[in-house]
């Protein structure tokens, strides 16, 4: 049953508001690979796009992994495409929390602003095996 609410969850959000999230986050990515040192935020973006396109299911996780060069990349990255990127969710979150259908993509909404300013130091991963990380069953 979640399987079958997080499908038709997912297929509404890639009509009302994921597509074009999707391709802002490409076209932010693209920009990004115009230059050799900004690579690093381009692959950011996609992994983001990914996320962005199909989100209900996984969930955004820190990886423990970041460091001085990750607080730095998410300043850059905040000042330069982060905070577009966010209006451009709470734009859609608005415009979805019009209807009680569009409640929960609302919410998923304003759940990605975080990664979208500060996506450094952070990963996408599937909820059940985030589920099964948390509380493991006894064998």
């Amino acid at each position: 049953m979640r399987s079958l609410i997080t499908l038709v969850l997912n297929i509404i959000w890639l009509l009302t508001a994921g597509w074009s999230l999707f391709l802002a986050y490409v076209v932010a990515g693209l920009l990004a690979f115009l230059l050799v040192v900004t690579i690093p935020f381009g692959l950011a973006s996609f992994r983001i796009a990914g996320f962005v396109i199909w989100p209900f299911g996984r969930e955004v996780v820190d990886t423990g992994r970041a460091g001085a060069a990750s607080a730095i990349g998410n300043v850059i990255w905040f000042l330069v495409a982060g905070w577009w990127l966010a209006l451009g969710h709470v734009v859609t979150a608005v415009a979805q929390a019009v209807t009680i259908i569009g409640l929960p993509l609302a919410w998923a909404n304003v759940k990605l602003i975080p990664v979208t300013c500060f996506p450094f130091g952070k990963d996408v991963v599937d909820s059940s095996s985030l589920r099964a990380q948390m509380f493991p069953t006894a064998r």
